[in-house]
């Protein structure tokens, strides 16, 4: 069963959600908020799996909420975090981009179709892959500033054909997609992507993609 917290200073949109994954057999709502204050008391009650967090709202936004949260995981001892997916009304949001270098695993539009943001809340909880790499990557290239940060020695560890597929990865490919043009099987891919990941420390995809804007890798 995967746990999902939903923060949302609109309470038709939360009652909207909740029945559409209270509907699956594999999804359960363990809290609400209604603003991030709010919703950093849940997530302590809770601790739940994945998170559905807006980011505009009254008290604190979703913004500051994320970075809070993640916070409070960041402690010896502690599990590990939940996902944070960020609900926005706008494909490119700066915000979603600022909430994403903070460790958001990632953004949905408000309006998404629902089997999109059931398969969301799925794909951000197994970790392997991200929302819209894609997306992410339009995002950044939109927002992000001018690298400035030097390459860390852990790139260095990676051997060549892992840096190929890392670059075909941060541009947003699926592992499908990067299958195809590499005459590779998927679970192939899939080892490769997991490899690079535990290398560099990242958690999934989406860092993937953040972590190559930030070192000028993409």
């Amino acid at each position: 069963m995967i746990r999902v917290v939903l923060v949302d200073d609109q309470a038709l949109f939360r009652a909207g959600v909740r029945m559409l994954v209270g509907s699956q057999p594999d999804l359960e709502v363990v809290g609400e908020a209604g603003d991030g204050q709010e919703a950093i008391d849940v997530v302590r009650a809770t601790r739940p799996d994945v998170v559905m967090m807006d980011i505009r709202m009254p008290v604190m936004d979703g913004l500051t909420a994320t970075a809070r949260i993640l916070e409070l995981f960041d402690r010896p001892g502690e599990p590990d975090p939940p996902r944070i997916v960020m609900l926005t009304t706008f494909d490119l949001d700066e915000a979603a981009a600022r909430a994403i270098r903070q460790g958001a695993s990632g953004f949905l539009l408000k309006d998404a179709d629902p089997e999109f943001l059931l398969a969301a809340i799925r794909t951000v909880h197994a970790g392997s892959s991200v929302i819209a790499a894609s997306a992410t990557r339009e995002l950044f290239a939109h927002f992000a500033a001018p690298a400035t940060t030097p390459v860390p020695p852990s790139y260095d560890d990676l051997t060549e054909r892992e840096k190929e597929i890392f670059a075909l990865a941060a541009r947003g490919l699926s592992n499908s997609e990067i299958a195809a043009r590499e005459f590779l099987s998927e679970a192939t891919v899939k080892t490769h992507i997991s490899r690079i990941l535990a290398k560099l420390s990242l958690r999934d995809r989406v860092q993937l993609v953040v972590f190559a804007f930030e070192h000028g890798l993409n």
